[in-house]
């Protein structure tokens, strides 16, 4: 009977050991790469072997914000690729302001050249984007679904509810604002004016934004793509934070109504983003999503 309960004990510290063992190794195994894309120098990071999956991230984050479940899902089996877009982390800005679709041309190329450095990278793969790295995955997928295995969207930014009527009410006093700042003693006040105005609308990544980024996210605001969402033939899981104050739940509940082959996991008192507040629950949902066979 002792004999035993030492053998347990004993099998029980081994297997402990061995668990941190190897999260230590996936740790030393996330590396950072670069890049040249069209001139753009990209920094991405890379991790684990196994089916690719490529993880897009947010407005104002960058691949160290999905370090975590990058490092959980790469000790599961899985090459797991987490670049900096274009414009934020250590990723060069572009010259231009950009609009989702020149996001797409981007990642079309950074595909092609993940491929050459990385032969066992193959297509289709897993694609996961959140927030304004959703609403990129969403295009990519409603353009090339014969490229993707699995999409996921977490807390997307991929449409544009019709605004309620505190909304309203604020696009119009812009657009008298608008008019009143518009007079050359008055115009030094214009961008105080509209950083103002888009704080009240929950938009402070564009006051954060400067030069050429604060036009992309004007362009990239304007882009609603509901048209999009019924060309996702793509199986999909959308997982959102039921505590959103960003992109309200009802945001996920149109995506799961037109993205006909999805489901909708909703993560309880969960905000805008799941990766930084519970990366463990998510990569465990992810995980379980990656694993099942059916379609």
């Amino acid at each position: 009977m002792i004999e035993k309960l030492v053998e347990k004990s004993v099998e029980k510290v081994i297997k402990k050991a061995v668990k941190k063992a190897v999260k230590k190794v996936i740790k030393k195994v996330v590396e950072k790469e670069i890049l040249i894309i069209n001139n753009l120098k990209i920094n991405y990071k890379i991790a684990g072997e196994g089916p690719a999956v490529l993880v897009l991230h947010g407005w104002g984050g960058s691949s160290d914000s999905w370090v975590k479940v990058q490092e959980i899902l790469a000790e599961h089996g899985y090459k797991v690729i987490v670049p900096d877009l274009p414009g934020f982390g250590k990723t060069i800005t572009p010259p231009n302001p950009w609009g989702v679709e020149e996001y797409i041309n981007w990642l079309a190329n950074f595909l092609e050249g993940v491929k050459k450095n990385y032969t066992e990278f193959k297509e289709p793969f897993f694609l996961l984007g959140h927030s304004f790295g959703g609403q990129i995955a969403v295009k990519f997928a409603a353009e090339y679904p014969e490229r993707l295995k699995k999409l996921i969207l977490c807390d997307s930014a991929a449409i544009r509810p019709k605004p309620g009527l505190k909304k309203r009410t604020i696009f119009r006093l812009a657009r008298i604002g608008n008019a009143v700042f518009s007079p050359k003693h008055l115009i030094r006040f214009k961008d105080s004016a509209r950083n103002f105005f888009y704080i009240f609308l929950r938009h402070k990544d564009y006051v954060k934004a400067d030069g050429t980024m604060k036009e992309t996210i004007k362009k990239v605001l304007g882009e609603d793509l509901f048209s999009e969402l019924p060309k996702v033939k793509t199986n999909t899981l959308i997982i959102w934070g039921g505590a959103d104050k960003i992109l309200p739940l009802k945001c996920a509940h149109i995506l799961n109504e037109n993205i006909k082959d999805s489901t909708l996991e909703i993560l309880p008192k969960v905000g805008h983003s799941p990766h930084l507040e519970v990366p463990e629950k998510l990569s465990k949902i992810i995980l379980n999503f990656l694993a099942n066979k059916s379609t």
